[in-house]
């Protein structure tokens, strides 16, 4: 299996899915009424697909998935255009730091974040910080399911990355509070034929399955309670 697609629930899929496609410089694939996608490609880890499918509400909870962006050197010059696609800044309550909080049109919260040694070669996604209950055990769940590897990161983080050591970190972040309701972003995983049926995989990993419907996916929970998609073979 390998990690495939981030996810965001939106009201407005076309807003919200160009906003990204034209933030990331990805190639929009799909721009349906109620589901747009687009590709970021990596390199030699392959590809990240980000896809806003409509719902009628996004969740209210407390956002424990969300993009840190690539900034650097170049952090002003890349908020000032993301300000002018139609992002703008936001007080989640981060203080004094050294890394630049926006909201994209629909209100989600990301980071543009300082130079970080542990970035380098990320593409324009630097991390996908993630919240988690025990990082330690969930770093060991996601990389035996997507086949990430450990990688130096953040202290007082843990960190996985693509095998290539190419494209976005993984981040485990320890959760500032127990996870309250659905997540609105969240991960997709893409078994291989090779794989045979992932669900008895998946669910010895530790996940807990939260929903078998007659899609060409199942929903899952992590260890810590992150919804995840599981989706078939292509």
């Amino acid at each position: 299996m390998y990690l495939e697609n981030v996810v965001q629930d939106a009201r407005d899929p076309h807003t919200v899915g160009h906003f990204w496609a034209a933030a990331l410089g990805a190639r929009v694939l799909t721009d349906e009424p109620d589901a747009v996608e687009a590709r970021l490609e990596l390199g030699p880890a392959g590809y990240l697909d980000l896809c806003f499918p409509r719902v009628a509400e996004p969740s209210g909870s407390p956002a424990r998935l969300h993009l840190d962006l690539l900034g650097g050197d170049r952090r002003q010059e890349i908020t000032d255009r993301l300000l002018g696609l139609g992002a703008r800044h936001v007080d989640i309550g981060q203080g004094e730091v050294p890394w630049t909080v926006l909201a994209d049109p629909a209100g989600e919260p990301f980071c543009v974040m300082e130079t970080r040694e542990a970035y380098r070669d990320t593409g324009p996604i630097a991390a996908l910080p993630l919240d988690s209950a025990a990082p330690e055990r969930d770093a060991a769940f996601w990389s035996a399911l997507t086949g990430w590897v450990p990688t130096t990161g953040t202290p007082g983080i843990v960190s996985l990355r693509h095998p290539s050591g190419v494209g976005p970190l993984l981040e485990l972040c320890p959760e500032p509070a127990a996870k309250q309701g659905k997540n609105r972003l969240h991960l997709d995983v893409r078994a291989e034929r090779s794989d045979g049926d992932p669900v008895p995989t998946v669910r010895a990993l530790g996940a807990r399955l939260l929903e078998d419907p007659a899609l060409p996916w199942t929903v899952w929970a992590d260890p810590s309670g992150n919804e995840f998609c599981v989706l078939d073979a292509s």
